[in-house]
């Protein structure tokens, strides 16, 4: 009887966590380089005395994120830049060097760009990307090459994780790989786009529907279990 509950109660709060990641995704369903997540469902088997020999029970501790690319929307803006194909842009914060694929960018005071929280856009090797406040025009070519008035300033980075499996979400749009990152190989790049967020709506809100039931229909698991017990209980009391 507690392993029914226990078990009931572990899928509970694995739907619980899923619920929270569709809500997030689709809070940020007009998020500029948002990447959906989800969680993974896994088996967690344990020997048990009696004729089951075992009980198991269903964790969903895992986060996935979905790398699709999203949709590319042409802006106009002569920094806003989108990546075509796998890889991210390297951005400088306060806790260390994160990835992002939100291509809004602006000159601060230093003229360094910067996104919209003021981390500044890295090159390839490391550096924070300068523009010439004075410059008239520029220009960014496929290879991340950007030049100002018709001369090359540096080539902006698109790295990948050197481990796949070690992309993880920080907050918002920003990833950090702790194994560390490398150059992309196929990446291209795009001045006057940006990349929206991958969610895909209605998806979502169908998958919400299938988890909300899924989890009506194990709490009505639960009350019926609970009530057998009582009842058991009252007739063994009795």
């Amino acid at each position: 009887m507690m392993s029914t509950g226990y078990v009931t109660l572990t899928r509970q709060v694995g739907l619980m966590r899923e619920m929270q990641s569709v809500a997030n995704n689709l809070a940020n369903m007009s998020t500029t380089g948002f990447r959906k997540e989800g969680v993974i469902f896994s088996e967690v088997i344990r020997g048990v005395d009696g004729p089951a020999g075992s009980v198991s029970m269903g964790a969903a501790r895992v986060r996935h994120t979905d790398l699709q690319q999203g949709s590319l929307t042409a802006t106009g803006g002569r920094f806003d830049f989108a990546i075509e194909g796998d890889g991210f842009f390297m951005v400088a914060t306060s806790e260390g060097e994160r990835l992002t694929r939100a291509g809004v960018f602006t000159p601060n005071e230093a003229s360094e760009l910067v996104n919209p929280d003021g981390h500044a856009l890295l090159d390839l090797g490391g550096a924070p990307v300068f523009v010439p406040p004075d410059a008239r025009s520029v220009a960014l070519s496929s290879d991340g090459t950007l030049s100002a008035d018709g001369r090359p300033l540096t080539q902006i980075g698109v790295f990948v994780p050197s481990d796949r499996n070690d992309l993880q979400r920080e907050s918002g749009t920003l990833f950090s790989a702790k194994n560390g990152v490398e150059p992309a190989p196929n990446a291209r790049l795009m001045q006057g786009f940006v990349e929206g967020s991958n969610v895909n709506p209605l998806l979502e809100i169908t998958r919400m529907i299938e988890v909300q039931r899924s989890y009506e229909l194990g709490q009505s698991f639960r009350d019926k279990e609970s009530e057998r017990t009582s009842k058991m209980i009252e007739t063994i009391v009795g």
